[in-house]
């Protein structure tokens, strides 16, 4: 019973501790978290509602219309 009891225990740590947990965004430019980082901006929100977080060098350039 002890035996289960630890195995149980092992496999939800290491299913917590998984690498990779971020979502990639934007081309594969970004990552779906809650917050930003500092030099990161949002741009769009992911499907899971979370926002995009970009770094600003990959932002598009918005360019004026000229008529």
């Amino acid at each position: 019973m002890k035996l289960l009891l630890l195995t149980v225990t092992a496999l939800l740590l290491l299913s917590q501790l998984t690498p990779g947990g971020t979502q990639k965004c934007w081309n594969l430019l970004g990552k779906c978290r809650h917050t930003c980082f500092k030099k990161e901006r949002i741009y769009v929100y992911c499907t899971n509602s979370k926002p995009c977080c970009v770094k600003p060098k990959y932002h598009p350039k918005q360019h004026p219309w000229l008529f």
